[in-house]
């Protein structure tokens, strides 16, 4: 048995086509699998503000697994310990949220690979990520397959950011801009233009680099903006808010 070759990172390693994603929140194997048929290129199976645990992001991975579609994992924080546990579940691709400086970012860089490489724990024999070491040379491959994104999102990792992006084993640094949004003063207002101005300075820093710039958001144009800018891994939606707004509208249709 081979193993899985990760199609995200060799897309924002060729930078031919931007990479467009939906965010799961609702921590369920059905709404992730309904989501995987829809043609996205990527889905973020999402621990930090949605109420999701190993066991459930695990269930998450297998229902997307048939599917032509990348699942990236966002664990609650860089907690070298659970990063080992949704590596060995079969994540290949973390996002990382509240990274503020350099040395952080290479700590990660290390939980997500072997010795002497990194600091990975080697528990191949027990994990789906291996096949239960049904993948030939799983320990020798694994660590080309691993992708990082980090999550910038504060005033110091803005201030950090050239330094952050340029660590090596970072593929792509991805802009928070909710959390930014009240960092710089203007709390539930990612629009507020100081705060474009920031994330649009930012885009650019982050393409400087060499590395993939991403970002979340629900507005159409805003998104086609952002991929003007040269982001190249976009989220456009959020499955609760989807049905939040189908439902809600369907309900104002039938409203008495």
């Amino acid at each position: 048995m081979e193993i899985k070759k990760n199609t995200f990172k060799m897309a924002l390693q060729s930078g031919k086509r931007a990479q467009i994603g939906l965010w799961l929140g609702l921590t369920d194997p059905i709404c992730a699998e309904i989501s995987a048929g829809a043609g996205f290129d990527w889905l973020l199976l999402d621990g930090e503000h949605a109420p999701n645990d190993v066991r459930s992001i695990l269930a998450q991975l297998q229902a997307v697994a048939p599917y032509p579609v990348h699942p990236i994992v966002r664990p609650v924080s860089g907690d070298v310990q659970l990063i080992k546990q949704l590596l060995d579940i079969g994540a290949q691709t973390l996002l990382v949220p509240m990274v503020e400086s350099a040395e952080q970012a290479k700590l990660l860089v290390q939980a997500m690979r072997y010795p002497p490489a990194g600091i990975r724990g080697v528990g191949a024999a027990l994990a789906r990520a291996s096949q239960w070491n049904r993948v030939t040379n799983y320990l020798d491959q694994a660590n080309d397959q691993m992708c990082l994104l980090v999550q910038v999102e504060t005033r110091a990792g803005l201030e950090n950011l050239d330094a952050i992006a340029t660590v090596e084993g970072v593929d792509g640094v991805f802009i928070g801009p909710s959390d930014l949004s009240a960092a710089l003063g203007h709390l539930g207002k990612p629009g507020h233009p100081d705060v474009q101005k920031a994330i649009e300075g930012a885009i650019g820093r982050i393409r400087a680099s060499g590395r993939a710039a991403g970002i979340l958001t629900t507005d159409e144009a805003q998104a086609r903006h952002y991929l003007s800018l040269g982001c190249t891994f976009v989220a456009v939606g959020l499955d609760g808010n989807l049905l939040m707004r189908a439902t809600q509208e369907l309900a104002r249709k039938f409203a008495v």
